[in-house]
């Protein structure tokens, strides 16, 4: 098994352009087609964590694969599954993702102009708690739960890295 490599964001730029047409490289980026189509960086293509094994063949050939993603948690998670493919590449985690990106100051490429995902996560997320305890006063307590439910869904989804809410909301119409 190869092991994990890590590059900075500075790095990572100097790469995708020197080997942008070299077939043996692949430059992957796990995020959900949604926010894949919201920021991207140019020269990566879109291959969502959930759908790897799906793509394990594109990957044969390959000698380096670089994965990145938002932060570095599902990147790492896609190298795994990788590495359990047991694909001899070496394997390359972009270190902070597209937040180190953003933060170093690169360009990226959008194909989209709705509002992103993570804020649609938290306008739904500010409105059910809000709903939730209006209704506890005015209708009846037990509707605190709403809040209470939608709190333990963010407090797990920032433990866990998975968020059940951004899986719903991509799947909505104008997220299409």
């Amino acid at each position: 098994m190869s092991e994990i490599k890590h590059i900075s964001v500075q790095s990572f730029k100097e790469v995708v352009e020197a080997e942008k047409n070299n077939p043996s490289v692949d430059f992957i980026n796990v995020c959900t087609p949604v926010e894949y189509k919201e920021k991207h960086i140019a020269g990566v293509r879109s291959v969502p964590l959930d759908e790897i094994k799906d793509h394990a063949g594109e990957f044969s050939d390959k000698t380096t694969i670089y994965v990145h993603c938002r932060s570095g948690n599902r990147s790492q998670q896609a190298i795994e599954q990788l590495k359990q493919l047991g694909l001899k590449a070496d394997l390359v985690n972009v270190e902070g993702g597209l937040l180190s990106w953003d933060e170093a100051g690169f360009a990226t490429n959008k194909l989209t102009n709705r509002i992103p995902l993570m804020r649609q996560i938290l306008i739904a997320a500010g409105s059910l708690v809000l709903l939730g305890y209006i209704l506890s006063l005015v209708v009846a307590p037990q509707f605190i739960l709403i809040s209470v439910f939608v709190g333990a869904g963010l407090t797990f989804a920032g433990v866990s890295g998975w968020c059940g809410m951004s899986f719903l909301l991509a799947k909505m119409p104008w997220n299409k």
